[in-house]
């Protein structure tokens, strides 16, 4: 224990110089700075700060009046709407915890989280009606139910039976709610399921700390300026938008909300809108990239793009360079807030060749300034290993934009942080200047189009198949996807198959995303001890 000092003696916290951290404050002061400036722009809406604060109040309110409040959990099934963005404020100020559900999943999926997630309340997209009733359907729980119709869903929806509409559910609340603030910057603010490697997804908890400094640290890393234009083509339920539906508040930013990452929306939000700012997995870049010249429109200035998953290839980057964009690779996962870790570029490496260049591209990179623990250490020993570039070890993570947990698992949060660190599960090694670069991921978990998939519920998939002997999936590099996912399949004796039939079989039993692109037929490699060898099957994917 440390010893007492005299600046232990009468400077004890109180109200006035201690508050709570949390991300629901930087709202409020950018509708009290700049209440007129453009917060939100979707189709030819456009509502102010002053606008989105009063409404996020009004949800608030009546959130609170429906006996909506700490520790209660609000599910939403929306795409990147203006309603998205007031969950991740109306819902904290009640002290409720959001839950964004991933709009790609199946209705099983769907109702193991609300039931887990013991949701109160659910709020609905009219395109994801007929799954959402579906998921309701198989769910235990029986959440207060409301319907939101976003004029510029264009499609048909389905029936969710007895529910509110969002509009006059917003109306009832008041937009001078007197939201609260946390009890405790420990208190948690969201809920996010990510895939496991087996089993059942889990739910990851965040905190109004971590998320105020994780969104802090995006305008540090991303280099957001004052009135920054933000364009939603990352989902706003993945790590609820890397934090940045509360980071723009920030900077008093404009979010420009986008239903479907289709090029010519993206070319005309970019040019009409003045964008500064985009985030998203290889595959928006590829869907820029490759759009018919008769989508594309000449760009303002020159636009960032934040991109993780796996790294892009050179050639992309150049494409993207060409096209108008400056791209930062980024690295994080659904426990971190989404990216903890950045590959900050030195100006002296674009005079690299570029295979050397390449080479520093590919790499992860270092920590954002608000993780205060990045390393490459032995799993078992937990011992640190040297930046060589060669030793192999498991990334670990360690500060206070790490999850506070597992919900409702506290076995599986127990083995993340055993030894006092967060154990990604992925493999990598330590440069000499300190920079970490992936080898693999020992969970198995193929990234496609920035979503998780876990080759072992595809193979479980396979594996139920009656001429399905073995099964084994790994991750393709996918020029638009950045991987999907390959399978190899053993047959068994006297029994037939083919790939279209495997895929037609998966189709019954996995959401769409998660289907194998390619099957190969073969024998399995193995070791002695009859464990498939994933790293021979990787290369083969690579080869294919």
């Amino acid at each position: 224990m440390a010893r007492a000092t005299i600046y232990d003696r009468d400077l004890d916290r109180n109200p006035a110089n201690y508050q709570p951290l949390t991300p629901l404050t930087y709202l409020d002061r950018a509708a009290r700075t700049f209440p007129d400036h453009v917060a939100v722009i979707h189709g030819p809406l456009r509502r102010s700060y002053a606008e989105l604060y009063a409404r996020c109040r009004r949800l608030a309110g009546v959130l609170a009046a429906r006996g909506i409040g700490r520790g209660d959990t609000v599910a939403v099934l929306l795409a990147n709407t203006p309603a998205m963005i007031e969950c991740h404020y109306g819902v904290p100020m009640t002290g409720a915890v959001l839950n964004t559900l991933n709009t790609r999943l199946d209705a099983a999926a769907l109702a193991f989280c609300l039931d887990h997630g013991e949701a109160k309340l659910f709020i609905v997209d009219r395109e994801f009606a007929r799954i959402g009733r579906e998921a309701l359907d198989r769910a235990g729980v029986s959440p207060l139910v409301i319907a939101y119709d976003d004029p510029e869903f264009s499609g048909e929806g389905g029936p969710l039976g007895e529910a509110d509409d969002y509009e006059s559910f917003l109306a009832a609340g008041d937009p001078d709610f007197d939201w609260a603030m946390p009890d405790d910057e420990w208190d948690a603010i969201s809920l996010n399921y990510t895939s496991g490697t087996t089993g059942d997804p889990k739910g990851v908890v965040y905190h109004h700390r971590g998320a105020a400094l994780l969104s802090l640290g995006n305008v540090i890393t991303a280099g957001l300026p004052q009135h920054a234009v933000y364009l939603w083509t990352l989902p706003m339920f993945h790590c609820n938008g890397w934090c940045f539906p509360w980071t723009l508040s920030i900077v008093a930013g404009t979010h420009v909300c986008l239903r479907q990452v289709r090029a010519p929306a993206m070319y005309a939000a970019l040019a009409e809108h003045g964008v500064t700012h985009l985030s998203g997995a290889p595959i928006v870049m590829s869907t820029l990239l490759n759009a018919p010249e008769d989508q594309k429109r000449p760009l303002p200035h020159r636009v960032h793009f934040l991109t993780a998953a796996a790294p892009p290839p050179e050639a992309v980057l150049a494409a993207m360079g060409e096209a108008g964009f400056n791209v930062t690779h980024l690295y994080g996962l659904t426990e971190t807030y989404g990216p903890a870790v950045v590959n900050a570029w030195h100006e002296e490496w674009d005079a690299l060749a570029p295979d050397e260049r390449a080479k520093k591209k590919a790499r992860q990179g270092v920590r954002y300034p608000v993780l205060e623990g990045l390393d490459v250490r032995d799993p078992e020993t937990m011992e640190s290993l040297p930046a060589d570039g060669t030793s192999l070890g498991e990334v670990m993570f360690r500060g206070n934009v790490v999850m506070r947990g597992y919900l409702k698992n506290p076995a599986s949060t127990q083995a993340a942080f055993k030894g006092g660190w967060f154990r990604s599960g992925d493999l990598g090694v330590k440069h000499p200047d300190g920079y970490i670069q992936l080898k693999d991921r020992s969970k198995d978990i193929i990234i496609s189009g920035g979503e998780n998939i876990s080759s072992i519920e595809v193979e479980d998939a396979l594996f139920k198949h009656p001429s399905v002997a073995a099964a084994a999936v790994v991750a393709k590099p996918d020029a638009k996807w950045g991987e999907t996912p390959c399978a190899f399949v053993e047959l068994k004796e006297g029994r037939e198959a083919t790939s279209e039939e495997l895929v037609a079989w998966c189709r019954e039993r996995l959401a769409p995303y998660k289907l194998p692109r390619h099957v190969v037929f073969g024998e399995l490699p193995k070791t002695s001890t009859g464990k498939v060898q994933k790293f021979v099957l990787r290369e083969k994917a690579r080869e294919a």
